[in-house]
């Protein structure tokens, strides 16, 4: 997607200054501005992804199920 920003903002920036009028030549000026900026973002994004680190999973033990039973007390020796 990075790359297709890059070319549509190439595209404009040529757009915009081969226009003849003021109106296209501000509008594609504009949308070069735009398109810039949007390129930059997602060549940024890109690096930040590529140099992350997974997120940390924990390996919590699991837990022994609640039993309802009282302790059973060992009998008393005579």
């Amino acid at each position: 997607m990075r790359w297709l920003w890059l070319i549509a903002t190439l595209l404009s920036w040529v757009l915009c200054f081969t226009r003849h009028g003021a109106g296209a030549m501000a509008w594609w000026l504009f949308a070069a501005i735009v398109g810039s900026i949007a390129t930059a973002l997602a060549f940024v994004q890109a690096r930040i992804e590529a140099h992350a680190k997974p997120e940390i999973m924990f390996d919590l033990p699991k837990r022994q199920p609640v039993q309802d039973k009282p302790a059973q007390r060992e009998p008393e020796s005579p």
